[in-house]
């Protein structure tokens, strides 16, 4: 199929460009922004992001605390829309840095704090809010100690409250470490990607790009008690005299009324052997690999042991009676029908319609919507093409991905459903459902966590000129492209049946314990394959750390898709065996049915690792995106497990002889 009108000559000129250009580079380096050099004593200043806490879960914008502001005003900074669904405002910053020249400064003194102020900051500071800078896109880290080990956060703390202590201290001096790279730029071209766009530094821009790269950004703060009366006669950016932190508490900063804040800063560039393509590593640096390596091991072992049994299955039980069943004449076929048991006695039945086909139809076209996005974005953020450079990418990537694979879900749903039905009449309500299944509940799931969060006021609630937006994209993309794939869908010959189904349905052999036991039971073993990794994805969306091992995610999502596919398999033989024709179902949920554990596991997490998290917003936030995520995980494993189930069954009864 020819999806894009371009010629073999284009394509191959395209072709042929790229490699001119890659071969023509030095360097080449895709994730990442486009690099920016700086000049001795060139101007740089910082931008300030959303304060965030793993407490509360709600972000809120930095300028609604009493922080000094610009002197040119407060300005936002353009926002995708990924950032803007993250809850992410970018906003300039009053802290200014002067690229190689060392300072310690004086920023400003707020005016006297109101009631409401004073409540306001003790009230963050108690949450633990955290202040996310931004210099040369990099995130300010700092280093802690916690139970003698070392640890990487990103931002700093508003304030802190220490043991036995009944007041509330300011964070209001800060001692930034900037590394910087010696950048000569001769001889040296180089690609990047990022927030500023495909950019190539030829040799015309060297002078330019001759000078100083950031490559690390490191803050310590500190609380510092200031002399009111010498700190009202200076300015924005007078020097000041260096301090050391930490300082005993007699000489920090209290948060109390009626009294300024005077905040203050030291700058202090090093020198670093690290090179801009590397200045990520430390952030993306991730403790546990052998956990990763553990975990794809446990999940080869779930592999090979339910391979083990397919290949039983196939090879020795059903090629055995197969071979016997063909080699009989047809008075003995008849004879041994009658002494006949299993999966043979359901030939006429096993295709017939199952109860509710619609809603199977909806959720399988919707199940291979959301396992294409998931895995073509997996693939790309493998190959590095979602840098966290670039914020907000891999959010906004999986919603463009989900809407144009609208075509995908259409074109399977409304084939499945002529095939089922025999024709494709009814198929414009059908491809309309798919559309607004999976989209509806997400909007409305969202649609009240964004009315919580309204109601408390955080920068995390989407903004009403964005509910637009999204409602757009739905509507003029989504559904549209999947209404195309179901007249694709119209177009395709339906799946023939090898086997005619008889008119009076067999009645199924009643069972000491419900069947559904067993295909509730089956989830198990796909969740095995993911809890590990489960792990590290809700502790890199809850506790703010960044998750970047998308190579081991992709081996997991491999074997995830193998171990639903031979779960199901297996589950759908055992009850054939069993003369239970009534398999479309039970195929779909046996491996579907591994949603239920990752909510389950979702609730472990808040419970046992989530402590921190106080709060019913920041319960009721948790819970709803968990169950968003354990939807979308049901309708992609269960669309997984049931294909699989239903070109087994054909192969099945394809091969049975019927007169």
């Amino acid at each position: 199929m020819v999806l894009f009108p371009i010629s073999r000559q284009k394509f191959c000129l395209s072709l042929a460009y790229l490699f001119f250009l890659i071969q023509a580079c030095t360097a080449f380096y895709l994730p990442g922004s486009y690099m920016h050099t700086y000049s001795t004593g060139e101007e740089i200043y910082a931008k300030v992001n959303s304060l965030t806490s793993i407490e509360t879960e709600l972000p809120f914008s930095y300028y609604s605390l009493p922080y000094c502001k610009p002197i040119g005003g407060i300005k936002k900074n353009a926002e995708n829309l990924g950032e803007l669904l993250m809850g992410d405002q970018i906003y300039n910053s009053p802290y200014r840095f002067r690229m190689n020249k060392n300072e310690s400064l004086f920023l400003c003194t707020t005016p006297l704090l109101s009631e409401y102020e004073v409540k306001l900051l003790k009230q963050r500071t108690r949450d633990l809010y955290q202040v996310n800078m931004i210099l040369d896109n990099l995130p300010a880290m700092r280093y802690a100690a916690q139970n003698g080990v070392k640890i990487l956060w990103t931002g700093y703390p508003v304030g802190y409250t220490p043991p036995n202590s009944i007041g509330d201290y300011i964070i209001n001096h800060l001692k930034f470490k900037v590394l910087i790279h010696e950048y000569e730029g001769a001889g040296v071209q180089i690609i990047g990607t990022g927030e500023e766009g495909l950019g190539v530094i030829t040799e015309a821009d060297n002078k330019k790009a001759s000078g100083y790269e950031i490559v690390g950004f490191e803050v310590v703060p500190c609380s510092v008690k200031r002399d009111p009366e010498k700190m009202a006669k200076l300015h924005m950016y007078d020097t000041i005299d260096p301090v050391n932190c930490p300082q005993e508490l007699e000489n920090s900063q209290v948060i109390r009324e009626k009294e300024g804040i005077t905040f203050t800063y030291e700058v202090e560039f090093i020198k670093s052997d690290i090179r801009w393509p590397s200045r990520w590593d430390v952030y993306l640096k991730m403790e546990g690999a052998r956990v990763h390596w553990f975990s794809i091991l446990n999940s080869l072992m779930v592999i090979f042991f339910l391979a083990g049994i397919v290949f039983v299955i196939f090879l020795r039980t059903v090629r055995r009676d197969l071979t016997r069943y063909e080699e009989l004449d047809k008075e003995a076929q008849a004879q041994m029908n009658e002494e006949l048991s299993g999966w043979k006695l359901v030939v006429g039945d096993v295709f017939r319609e199952p109860t509710h086909p619609r809603l199977l139809c909806v959720m399988v076209g919707d199940g291979v919507q959301i396992t294409g996005m998931a895995v073509v974005t997996i693939v790309f953020a493998a190959l590095g093409f979602m840098s966290p450079a670039s914020r907000g990418m891999l959010l906004t990537g999986m919603l463009m991905l989900y809407l144009f694979l609208g075509i995908a879900a259409g074109y399977v749903g409304i084939r499945l459903w002529a095939t089922i039905k025999g024709s494709s009449e009814g198929w414009g309500s059908i491809a309309w459902s798919i559309a607004c299944f999976f989209s509806g509940i997400a909007f409305a799931i969202l649609t009240i966590l964004n009315f919580i969060l309204w109601g408390s006021k955080s920068t995390g609630a989407i903004p009403i000129s964005v509910y637009f937006k999204l409602l757009a994209l739905w509507f003029c993309i989504s559904v549209p492209l999947t209404l195309l794939g179901g007249l694709l869908g119209t177009k395709a010959t339906p799946i023939q049946y090898p086997v005619r189904t008889n008119q009076i349905p067999r009645e199924i052999p009643a069972r000491k314990y419900p069947s559904w036991l067993l295909v509730l039971g089956a989830g198990t073993l796909p969740f095995g394959t993911l809890f590990i990794e489960l792990f590290f994805i809700l502790s890199s969306i809850w506790l703010g750390r960044f998750y970047y091992v998308f190579g081991f995610l992709l081996v997991v999502l491999l074997l995830l898709v193998i171990v639903c596919a031979e779960v199901s398999v297996v589950l759908t033989y055992m009850h054939l065996c069993v003369e239970d024709w009534a398999w479309w179902w039970k195929a779909f949920f046996a491996s579907g049915s591994v949603s239920l554990y990752v909510f389950l596991y979702s609730i472990n997490y808040l419970v046992f690792d989530l402590q921190s998290l106080s709060g019913p917003v920041s319960a009721m936030l948790y819970l709803g995106y968990s169950l968003l995520m354990s939807i979308a995980v049901m309708l992609s494993t269960g669309t997984i497990g049931f294909l699989t189930s239903f070109y087994f069954v054909h192969y099945l009864f394809s091969s049975v002889k019927i007169d």
